[in-house]
């Protein structure tokens, strides 16, 4: 084939230049993945830091509640838990990079060279993964003067976060690793329906979490963001269990089926609600909350089913209760026969305006001494994380863990939390 020059006219001038080494590297990594499952990853990971220059690469993954980060050897094997190399997300210059969503360097004693260790974010997308560690041999003032070596391991974990995020769901391997206990069932359906709990573009920012992470039954949230529209559900099964999580996984079926069909939030609504009603005959019901924000305008809309209300933050002060008249809660209504009426609220939003939504197991929750968590405490959280500056992802973190620290780490209910921010193209609170 031959190519041709502005002029027309074929000329070697014209041939594209060739590759530069870590530009080599990085494709060369690409095209060996198309044929690898995620165990392989560490050892392709390994042989990219060779080619580009650095060494003892290795890779710590975020275990499922993010207290620890695991070591992804891809040797890990059925019953994997979390032990001693494993990396505290608190209190370890790895779990400060984590959590900040910067590169940190560590200086090494290593005899008569000067070496660093470089501490580097897994992110997909917001999705915090993990982080990827290397070892470079230079000074700390030549590694900060080094753009291009900088921008160069950025590449590579950028790189390395996306092929983890493929790859897991080719094997079991990644998903055993994150795990430090075993999972219930119910928990194992409602983790296989959940997208991924964190998520921004230029107009909305989603961050979820939901707990006990191995233990959860009934509650779930769901969420999709589409052109000038981000739309978000949470859902509150009744009781506990496999059943819960049948129920739970019914609403958010039947929430999809709507929501992809392109019905509006009354017919989505009504559509699950016979959903469940079909699945138990009456004898189930869960709660539930299904939203849509305009992301141009700022308009949010909402239909509650017996659900605690939506709350408004603004400028981190709680505004109030979004209140709209709330409908029976799903599988009742049918039955019931009282799902013609469905009220729909609608609040117009301003821009970084934050919207939380919650179940009750996440304010209810008690103490050893018998102190629910409670709303204030949630709000303060929240507002005092964004205040702080802190990415999407750790916000939740962090709530999660205050929640878990009040119950001593034992929840009797499930505990769900969705929080909704909305902004212009430059408002960037809860983006890293």
């Amino acid at each position: 084939m031959t190519l041709h020059g502005a002029d027309g006219e074929a000329g070697d001038d014209a041939l594209l230049s060739p590759m530069s080494v870590p530009e080599q590297a990085d494709t060369d990594l690409l095209r060996r993945t198309h044929l690898a499952g995620g165990h392989d990853l560490p050892r392709l990971f390994e042989r990219h830091g060779e080619a580009i220059g650095v060494t003892d690469v290795a890779v710590f993954l975020a275990d499922l509640q993010q207290r620890v980060l695991v070591p992804f050897s891809g040797t890990n094997g059925p019953g994997v838990t979390v032990h001693a190399e494993a990396l505290g997300i608190d209190s370890t210059l790895a779990g400060r990079a984590f959590q900040q969503v910067e590169s940190v360097v560590q200086e090494l004693d290593d005899g008569d060279r000067s070496s660093q260790r470089i501490w580097l974010p897994l992110v997909d997308g917001i999705e915090r993964v993990g982080v990827l560690a290397v070892t470079v041999v230079a000074s700390e003032e030549a590694l900060a003067g080094d753009s291009v070596l900088i921008a160069r391991l950025h590449r590579f974990a950028s790189l390395a976060a996306e092929l983890i995020v493929a790859k897991a769901t080719y094997g079991d391997t990644i998903v055993r690793l994150r795990r430090a206990s075993d999972m219930g069932l119910a928990a194992e359906m409602q983790w296989a329906l959940l997208p991924p709990l964190t998520f921004a573009n230029a107009d909305v920012t989603i961050a979820a979490g939901l707990e006990p992470a191995y233990d959860v039954g009934g509650d779930c949230i769901d969420y999709a963001v589409d052109a000038g529209v981000a739309r978000f559900a949470i859902f509150d099964g009744m009781g506990h269990g496999l059943r819960s999580a049948l129920l739970a996984a019914t609403a958010v079926a039947g929430y999809r089926n709507g929501r992809r069909s392109g019905h509006s939030l009354i017919t989505t609504a009504r559509g699950i609600d016979s959903a469940v009603d079909a699945a138990f005959e009456g004898e189930a019901f869960g709660t539930g909350l299904l939203a849509e924000l305009d992301t141009d305008s700022g308009s949010l809309t909402w239909v509650n089913a017996g659900h605690p209300a939506p709350l408004l933050l603004r400028e981190g002060r709680l505004v109030r209760e979004l209140h709209a008249e709330p409908m029976l809660p799903f599988g009742l209504g049918a039955t019931l026969g009282h799902m013609e009426d469905v009220s729909v609220g609608i609040e117009a939003l301003e821009p970084r305006d934050v919207v939380i939504l919650y179940s009750d197991g996440m304010v209810e929750a008690r103490s050893p001494e018998g102190e629910f968590f409670g709303v204030d405490r949630m709000v303060d959280l929240v507002s005092r994380n964004l205040a702080a500056g802190l990415p999407a992802p750790e916000t939740m973190r962090r709530i999660v863990r205050a929640l878990l620290d009040h119950h001593q780490g034992q929840l009797v209910d499930d505990a769900s939390l969705l929080i909704i921010e909305w902004r212009s193209d430059d408002q960037r609170s809860l983006v890293p």
